[in-house]
């Protein structure tokens, strides 16, 4: 019984000692950050010059641009069907 006691604790000890998968699971948490990093930096960007692209397609046309006005204030919950335009 001894013996097998030992070969269990030795067993465990190896198994927590042991870090060779450790660099796979860090590679596989820092390449979910970087995309999640990536999607949120592109949504806004396309936002951000979709915005843009608007305000100059106005201004080309000589009306002005009018935002999307939020439809809830305290949520800022914006109706989709109402973008912005120009008047």
């Amino acid at each position: 019984m001894n013996k097998l006691t030992c070969g269990i604790k030795g067993f465990i000890k190896n198994f927590i000692e042991d870090e060779s998968g450790l660099t796979a699971v860090e590679y596989a948490i820092a390449g979910g950050l970087v995309v999640g990093g990536m999607v949120t930096a592109f949504l806004t960007l396309g936002t951000n010059a979709t915005d843009q692209i608007t305000k100059l397609s106005c201004a080309a046309n000589g009306t002005t641009y009018v935002a999307a006005v939020a439809d809830d204030p305290a949520t800022g919950a914006v109706d989709e069907s109402a973008d912005a335009t120009c008047s």
